[in-house]
């Protein structure tokens, strides 16, 4: 399989339609990735990967499909991150139909079949974010409109944290249970971000899953 290009496009979406030969580049990448996606999530089981994870997996030899890409970087990014979750909603109504879930969260990315704690209802078709994706004229953003939306999303603000995602970003951060207090939590997490820092032999995806937790907890606790 040929490897993913990673910049961002020149074409944008106030200068011209998405061309019929653009759109069948974007849906045949598509399917590479729905397919070694699936591989990969299902061989992960229940734990499932996070984002950044997943793009190692489809980066392997195994699969070659994705080009190296500076996570630091929202613009090089975007078209990366577009991509893969079009395919992954995709894959999720696909399977929805065979009555499994496919669990797209800030901080997990899983297939729950059936008796695996699969509680989650099936994919709303109003949701914005699945609209979003499943729109591929948005693979086309301005550089100042990915840098907001890609900003936004690493900090884990674009999906609304359920139980299940307040269980999981404590865990990222260390602890067995959710604690009782936010101070907690940002003890916590300046902690974390410490050991993970470049500079101590930590990697940049270390501190970006720390920053969606950290945010996901947050929000959490503001609503309180």
């Amino acid at each position: 399989m040929a490897a993913m290009i990673t910049p961002a496009p020149s074409a944008r979406p106030d200068q011209s339609p998405i061309s019929r030969d653009q759109l069948a580049w974007l849906e045949q990448q598509a399917d590479h990735l729905q397919v070694a996606a699936e591989h990969e999530l299902r061989a992960a089981g229940a734990s499932g990967l996070t984002e950044l994870a997943l793009i190692r997996a489809l980066q392997s030899p195994r699969w070659q499909l994705i080009e190296p890409v500076t996570f630091s970087d929202p613009t090089a990014l975007y078209p990366v991150h577009f991509l893969l979750f079009h395919a992954l909603y995709r894959l999720q109504s696909e399977l929805a139909q065979a009555g499994e879930t496919l669990v797209i969260s800030p901080l997990r990315l899983c297939i729950l079949t059936t008796g695996s704690g699969n509680t989650r209802a099936l994919p709303a078709e109003e949701d914005p974010l699945r609209s979003f994706y499943l729109n591929l004229s948005r693979y086309f953003l301005s550089g100042h409109d990915i840098r907001g939306m890609m900003e936004r999303f690493l900090a884990g603000v674009t999906l609304a944290g359920s139980p299940e995602d307040v269980q999981e970003a404590a865990q990222v951060l260390g602890f067995d249970t959710l604690p009782g207090d936010f101070d907690t939590v940002k003890q916590r997490f300046r902690r974390r971000v410490m050991q993970a820092h470049p500079d101590r032999g930590g990697r940049t995806e270390d501190i970006q899953e720390l920053n969606r937790a950290f945010s996901v907890l947050k929000r959490h606790f503001t609503r309180q």
